[in-house]
């Protein structure tokens, strides 16, 4: 009865240990006889011998006496069954293989290291190692570049979050800044990773100290020598995937991460998210492409649509600003129907003084080409206050206090490179100071309406190249039906 628990046992943890797997059940004759002694570690043994034809691929044979089941651990995150097993190393290296075998009077284990000479890099043939290196027929590997031309190419949000929400660059925002030059090669032959910087980094401010500089309050470019023989590896964990570099490796703008979630991962686009090493809640985007990949054009439709927006409750426009500040709900600073508009809430224009806030302005980028043909009127209400400089300060030569009372709608083509060299602009002067004024810009001529490249409106109040400060209240924008 001894002898019979006993082999119980042994059969039981076998089971136990193989469950997710297949494994052979124990048989009635299991349980005849007496147990053995347990085996030691040093007398479980097997041999490892490399296939004729591929020496990555190792043949496993168990030799131990008396084995019931022998299990597997390659040392390659597979695991095998049976005393006869292969296992395939792509990768030179040197593997621990475990192999654990159940006899009848107990189980032991022992390891012991293979060493792969060479990367059979025929044998990673993998659809995320082809898409990122190009694949084993690529010796050279495939050369990544951010990807500058496309809004949103880098950006910034909490840690959390699925997108960038707090900040997104501009297509070329980011062009003095030594990033868009950067090239990061990666090879599936030894997982070779390599970062062409041409002398420069990108680097997030408070992360400077990591490449050797000083943290700062904003981002600046340092120099910087990339170090040589860094690897890169893909893992997966709680079903994502993760893109890790070694030597201390990133992908060109430097935030101390060397690890980073892939979001999307093509032949044509790779889209990530790192962390923040120096502020643990953020989270960085960037979206890279193939060096000297053009990505398709994306041809926005021509339609007719309303554009308004009060400020009082959400429009359909959103509001983005060059050198301007803009507040888009603040009080209303004459809220009476006497004074032209009771709305209790209006937007705040500000320009500052001097030469960098000499093109200010409020723009809206939108999804769609406009379609003017029947309708092309805007309206727009403006309240210019008293309290401006009105006069021309000595010695500025570009400051000229009459385009304070000026405001402009100008439409754009934001996908061109420099949207105003074909913009059309209609200026209007505010006569009365103090007091909500609505004017109109009518876009109607048949040059404008016949156009089918504009899909970006500009708001510029205090005019183009004027180096005066000013304060401008402006509400309900709107295409007139």
């Amino acid at each position: 009865m001894k002898s019979i628990f006993k082999t119980y046992k042994v059969c039981l943890y076998l089971a136990l240990t193989l469950l997710g797997g297949s494994f052979t059940a124990c048989t009635p004759e299991d349980f005849e006889g007496e147990l053995a002694a347990a085996p030691t570690s040093e007398q479980v043994m097997f041999s490892a011998t490399p296939t004729a034809t591929n020496p990555n691929i190792i043949t496993f044979k168990n030799e131990t006496p008396g084995t019931l089941k022998a299990i597997w651990d390659f040392g390659n995150g597979a695991t095998g069954v049976g005393n006869d097993a292969s296992g395939s190393y792509p990768v030179a290296g040197t593997y621990n293989v475990k192999l654990t075998v159940f006899t009848s009077g107990g189980f032991a284990t022992r390891t012991q290291a293979v060493t792969i000479a060479k990367t059979n890099v025929s044998m990673l043939n993998r659809e995320d190692y082809n898409m990122l290196t190009g694949g084993a027929a690529n010796a050279t590997g495939k050369t990544w570049v951010i990807d500058k031309t496309l809004a949103g190419h880098m950006g910034v949000g909490p840690i959390g979050a699925g997108t960038p929400e707090w900040w997104q660059a501009g297509a070329n925002e980011k062009a003095s800044e030594g990033l868009y030059d950067d090239e990061m090669t990666f090879n599936l032959n030894g997982f070779a990773y390599t970062y062409k910087n041409n002398g420069s980094t990108f680097v997030n401010g408070s992360n400077g100290s990591g490449l050797g500089g000083a943290n700062q309050s904003s981002d600046y470019t340092t120099p910087y020598t990339p170090p040589t023989n860094m690897t890169w590896s893909i893992v997966e964990e709680g079903g994502k995937k993760y893109l890790t570099f070694s030597g201390g490796g990133f992908l060109g703008y430097y935030t101390g991460a060397t690890r980073y979630e892939i979001l999307k991962l093509t032949e044509n686009e790779l889209y990530v998210k790192g962390n923040d090493a120096s502020n643990a809640a953020n989270a960085w985007w960037l979206r890279l492409v193939p060096k000297g990949y053009t990505r398709p054009v994306q041809e926005k439709p021509y339609k007719i649509e309303d554009i308004k927006d009060n400020f009082d409750e959400p429009g359909n426009v959103v509001w983005k600003t060059e050198a301007l500040t803009l507040n888009e709900s603040y009080d209303n600073p004459a809220p009476s129907a006497a004074s032209g508009n009771a709305s209790p809430k209006v937007a705040l224009y500000v320009k500052q003084d001097g030469q960098p806030f000499e093109f200010a302005n409020m723009f809206a980028d939108f999804t769609y080409k406009f379609d003017l043909t029947t309708r092309h009127v805007f309206k727009l209400k403006v309240f210019i206050p008293s309290y401006n400089d009105f006069t021309k300060a000595a010695g500025e030569s570009w400051a000229d206090p009459h385009l304070l009372k000026q405001v402009s709608v100008k439409l754009q083509d934001g996908t061109a490179a420099q949207p105003w060299v074909n913009q059309v602009e209609i200026k209007q002067q505010v006569t009365q100071l103090d007091k909500w004024i609505e004017l109109t810009f009518d876009f109607g001529a048949a040059n404008i309406i016949s156009r089918k490249d504009l899909d970006r409106i500009v708001i510029q109040v205090g005019g183009e190249g004027n180096f005066i400060p000013g304060v401008f209240f402006l509400d309900d924008f709107r295409l007139e039906k």
